[in-house]
């Protein structure tokens, strides 16, 4: 009975066990570099900063287009007179004690020294700078969502090549031991391989924690939650960075100049100088023209309900005719109102505040086309890098194609060698060592001769091509529980 129920309570507990996996693995986001380059660019604090910017930039084009459209207001108000000198000094018929105002105002500026177009022109030219700084933004984001999923995807295969190396130091030591009951080895050579064993270790440890970092700096850029767990499903297939590096190499006389930053400064420099215009524009007369249209009401209390009217009370008949004037009643309600106008404003002298504006939009030009030779050049620089970066990585891409499997195999004789007891131990250490550069560099050389060519397509203002989708082995970070390979 005592055994039924302990079957009982370890069959329930693998269940919960078993379930709970099944929750844990069911919450792992699989991320993608397609997904990861796609979700920093929608939700990346970066990429909504540059969209901010361009929607600033909308709304100034929508400002400075107003300047040259017809005005609208309705405007009422109500006053109420207490005491009306005028009133006093001249007659009562000017002791209105309420007045209401209900109006409609149309104004049409005709002229304004051409400031209106050069606003807009401004308006125009910086809302295009903004979209083309927010291209050079998402372009510099992607090459940077590259370089932590391709960082992350390094640092797993190289926890790889670590473990491995160590687990072949372990069994080495084994080995070792194994000679010494045997007779054919001596107590240094057991000593020196557990050595050789546990300075590898920390190398082990030391790439787990780089792995887990590198996995923490890409969930930053496309804003996931530290603790998700996140698997990487894209590897990186040496022949499809050979071809993106040929179709970036098939121009080599392009420097840049289609850039989005050096195109925006040079939008900005048109915006400055359009500037200027602006300012002289404020020497100039600005004429406009008006029309109000409306109702106005004088009742003596209360608010006025009814359409106005105005009756002639005559002079009584008995009176004199030259010292009687006739007067006139209104009833209180709604008069109508309306005007038409023009108004000329000529600024004669206003304090050589039109000087100064004039000279700051000069000033502020001159700068814009520093800014710009700046920018050509910081580009030029740019390319001139990418160009030796790309170089670099496919002269050692090259190099280690053939070295890696040239490593394993001297690593393999080294070790028959040792088993045979033809070889030292000293040799097949330092074979191992040669195999775990050899394999870091090769695993290394792939993914910089990716991120150069990236930065390439990045700096010469190209679209930055991704790679194909090839699953590899899942990489999965797991909250409390580091990184580990599924």
């Amino acid at each position: 009975m005592v055994r039924l129920i302990r079957l009982a309570a370890l069959s329930s507990a693998a269940l919960l066990f078993a379930s709970h996996a099944r929750a844990q693995r069911s919450d792992t986001l699989a991320l993608s570099i397609q997904d990861a380059v796609a979700l920093a660019l929608r939700t990346g604090d970066e990429a909504r900063t540059a969209a901010a910017l361009v929607d600033v930039a909308d709304a100034q084009v929508t400002v400075a287009r107003a300047s040259a459209l017809p005005q609208i207001r309705i405007n009422s108000s109500y006053t109420h007179i207490y005491e009306n000198a005028r009133a006093q000094a001249v007659g009562q018929i000017f002791n209105q004690p309420n007045t209401y105002n209900s109006n409609a105002n149309i104004s049409q500026p005709l002229f304004q020294g051409g400031r209106e177009w050069a606003a807009l022109r401004v308006a125009s030219r910086t809302r295009a700078a903004a979209r083309l700084s927010a291209d050079e933004t998402r372009a510099r984001l992607s090459v940077d969502v590259q370089s932590a999923y391709f960082q992350a995807l390094f640092t797993d295969r190289l926890v790889e090549i670590r473990a491995a190396g160590y687990a072949l130091a372990e069994g080495r030591v084994r080995q070792i031991e194994q000679f010494q009951n045997a007779g054919r080895a001596a107590r240094y050579d057991v000593l020196r391989a557990r050595v050789e064993r546990a300075n590898l270790e920390p190398s082990v440890i030391q790439a787990r924690d780089d792995r887990e970092l590198a996995l923490l700096e890409l969930k930053r850029l496309v804003n996931i939650p530290a603790g998700q767990p996140v698997a990487l499903t894209t590897s990186l297939n040496s022949g499809a960075v050979v071809a993106m590096l040929a179709s970036l190499s098939s121009d080599s006389t392009a420097n840049g100049d289609d850039r989005p930053s050096v195109r925006a400064a040079e939008l900005l420099l048109q915006a400055r100088r359009s500037g200027v215009s602006i300012a002289r524009a404020e020497r100039l007369p600005t004429f406009s023209i008006f029309f109000q249209t409306g109702f106005q009401a004088f009742p003596l209390s209360g608010f006025p309900t009814t359409r106005g009217e105005a009756t002639t009370i005559p002079c009584p008949t008995d009176s004199p005719q030259t010292s009687c004037r006739p007067t006139s009643r209104q009833n209180g309600g709604w008069f109508q109102d309306r005007l038409i106008g023009a108004q000329l404003s000529w600024p004669l002298f206003d304090g050589f505040r039109a000087k100064g504006n004039i000279d700051l939009a000069k000033a502020q030009a001159r700068l814009a086309e520093v800014q710009l030779h700046e920018e050509r050049e910081a580009v030029a620089t740019e390319v001139a890098r990418a160009r030796a970066g790309v170089a670099r990585a496919k002269a050692l891409f090259a190099a280690q194609r053939e070295t890696s499997t040239e490593a394993d195999e001297a690593f393999r004789l080294a070790s028959l060698r040792f088993t045979r007891g033809l070889g030292t131990q000293l040799e097949t250490s330092d074979a191992q060592l040669a195999l775990l550069t050899s394999q870091t560099n090769e695993a290394r050389s792939v993914f910089d001769l990716y991120l150069a060519s990236a930065e390439l397509a990045r700096a010469l203002g190209r679209s930055i091509p991704l790679p194909p989708q090839t699953p590899p082995a899942r990489i999965t970070s797991s909250p409390g529980t580091g990184v580990q390979k599924n």
